[in-house]
């Protein structure tokens, strides 16, 4: 039997492990060095960086959307204002299920599916930590409602804040214009951090044209939160400063006179003081509420709007485009004298009709059996056709189109409104490259009683009308006439006013004959005389809006409404010393002396009444 003796090597067990401890001591102090060296990292290097993402996790900065300015009248009249309101919004990011919290929504506050549409479509466009409106204008049952069950919306919150109100949303709906939600198009143009917090912004007329005044600039407050990102306490605010508010040269007293004496018309009223440009009327009508707008109308409302015949969202005032018929008269009539084509006593001898040398075809006078023999203040006075047709022939085109230039036709007027149309005074030139045809005498004639290719707008003819009545000083329209920012008023500050080189003779002679249109035995406008201690000087006119046959008569009761003919008129009074210049255009009116007139009369007796000392 043998046995086996195992014998233990000590010392090489004891190297190993002296090894291994050795090991595990290098590893340990080598943890040590890198935990060392990220505290040394975090504490020292990226201190800064990780403290602000500790902020940032703690404290929120919350835009603080600025007051809207607000809209004056020339009289200190609110025109827009703020008012309270309380809003529903949410925080995307922070609701948990977004379909779901939508959908309870609906049912608790009544909500319609468009405006749930509306907010999606506008929460998509925005971050998720931004907050989304999603109700306006809440009503005090929908609150009350909300209120109750608020702990079981997580992300969902009232805001209470301002919303605009306009006093008087027709008569002023194309002139004030109105703000509406914010859309796609126009986040990506708007500045961003300005436009944080806000939900609205100026859509057409005053609110859209000086947006950036009335605008003002966002604050903010720095908030802090708990994990759960609930409210603390406000740590600090910078405050947001509000927009300008702004004073307008509108009258609304004037404006509301004028938009109810169109009566059964549609059309444009403007009214300006010559003396300073001041726009005092400023009519579309139809308007529209513009306080549907604020809140987001109604899919079925908006399209009642659009489809509607008399098209209550088209700027007349601005954009409607109109042949201005015989208000054109004293105009041609000026140019005659300039260009000494004629003389004050020239005369001519109207049988009812004109003819070209060597045709036969027959341009009608408006009085089929003609006014006999007249100078330019009997042509102007009766508001004769033969009598212009010859001084149209013997003008030309070309002087015709480059005189009416100078009186701002053809052009914009460059009144502080976006989107204003400049119509049309027609020229050889023009013809060739848009139609490439050749004129004709026959256009000519027509020009010189405001029909063919001649449009103009409302608010050209006031413009001209007032120019005349400075002068040739030309008058430069404009609405806002102050801002107001804190407590100090800054004045605008107008283009220095060109002066039309012109003949003061020549200016009298026709002025006197506008003077004759209203106060003369045969004016056509001689019934508005009655009753003022002063003198207007004015023009009727009538504007085809469809093309008449040469044997054919023009019947008004037989024909529909919408073809009747335009009435127009314009004046400025007194006339010895102008101080408001109107231009009127009734849309189907037919008459100029029986229906523009007396609108014009109506804002002129009163804007002067005001005028007298008391």
């Amino acid at each position: 039997m043998s046995s086996v003796y195992s014998v233990k090597d000590s010392l090489t067990e004891n190297k190993i492990f002296l090894s291994r401890i050795v090991a595990i001591f290098i590893f340990i102090i080598m943890l040590i060095v890198i935990l060392m060296a990220r505290l040394i990292y975090l504490q020292v290097v990226g201190h800064e960086h990780y403290a602000s993402l500790a902020k940032n996790n703690r404290i929120k900065l919350i835009p603080v959307p600025p007051t809207r300015g607000i809209i004056y009248d020339r009289k200190g009249r609110i025109l827009a204002e703020n008012l309270p309101s309380y809003s529903l919004e949410l925080i995307p990011e922070q609701v948990p299920d977004l379909n779901e919290t939508l959908d309870r929504l609906k049912v608790l506050l009544n909500i319609s599916e468009e405006k749930i549409t509306q907010f999606r479509r506008q929460y998509k466009q925005k971050r998720r930590f931004n907050s989304t409106p999603l109700l306006l204008k809440m009503n005090d049952e929908q609150v009350a409602k909300f209120a109750v069950v608020r702990p079981s919306f997580p992300g969902v919150d009232i805001h209470a804040g301002l919303i605009r109100h306009y006093p008087y949303p027709e008569f002023t709906s194309h002139v004030v214009g109105y703000v509406g939600r914010i859309n796609v198009k126009e986040l990506k143009t708007l500045p961003e951090a300005e436009y944080r917090g806000t939900h609205h912004v100026g859509k057409t007329g005053i609110e859209k044209s000086f947006e950036t005044q009335l605008h003002g600039k966002t604050g903010f407050a720095e908030i802090e939160t708990n994990a759960q990102g609930r409210f603390i306490n406000t740590l600090d605010t910078i405050a947001p400063q509000p927009g300008d508010d702004l004073f307008l040269s509108l009258d609304i007293d004037l404006q509301k006179t004028a938009y109810e004496a169109l009566d059964i018309f549609n059309g444009t009223v403007i009214a300006i003081d010559i003396e300073s440009g001041g726009v005092l009327v400023f009519v579309s009508k139809p308007g529209f509420d513009a306080n549907q707008f604020v809140s987001g109308i109604s899919t079925t409302n908006y399209k009642a709007l659009q489809n509607s015949d008399a098209r209550p969202l088209f700027n007349r005032a601005l954009r409607g485009l109109y042949p201005p018929g015989s208000t054109i008269k004293p105009f041609i009539g000026l140019a005659g004298l300039e260009y000494q084509v004629i003389k004050p006593e020239t005369s001519k001898f109207c049988p009812g009709y004109y003819q070209l040398p060597n045709l036969s075809h027959k341009y009608r006078d408006w009085k089929r059996w003609g006014h006999g023999a007249v100078n330019l203040k009997d042509a102007i006075t009766q508001s004769c056709d033969v009598y212009f047709y010859d001084l149209a022939f013997n003008l030309g085109i070309d002087n015709i189109h480059n005189f009416l230039e100078q009186f701002g036709f053809n052009k914009k007027t460059g009144i502080d409104l976006v989107s204003e149309k400049k119509g049309l005074i027609p020229s050889r030139k023009r013809k060739k490259k848009v139609k490439n045809e050749s004129w004709y005498h026959g256009e000519t004639l027509i020009t010189g009683i405001g029909q063919g290719f001649t449009q103009v707008t409302g608010l050209q003819l006031a413009k001209a009308t007032a120019t005349l009545a400075n002068r040739g000083k030309i008058v430069n329209p404009h609405l806002v006439s102050q801002f107001v920012t804190g407590n100090t008023h800054y004045s605008t500050t107008q283009p220095e006013s060109e002066t039309i080189p012109l003949q003061p003779e020549n200016i009298n002679q026709v002025i006197e004959a506008m003077i004759n249109v209203v106060h003369g035995r045969r004016g056509t406008a001689k019934r508005l005389s009655k009753g003022i201690n002063y003198q207007i000087a004015g023009k009727t006119g009538t504007a085809q809006v469809f093309s008449v046959k040469q044997e054919e008569r023009y019947s008004e009761a037989e024909i529909s409404f919408k073809l009747r003919d335009h009435a127009l008129f314009i004046a400025f009074a007194p006339a010895d010393q102008p101080k408001i210049a109107i231009a009127v255009i009734a849309e189907n009116g037919g008459h100029g002396s029986s229906v523009a007139a007396p609108i014009a009369a109506k804002v002129i007796k009163q804007y002067l009444s005001e005028l007298e000392p008391q």
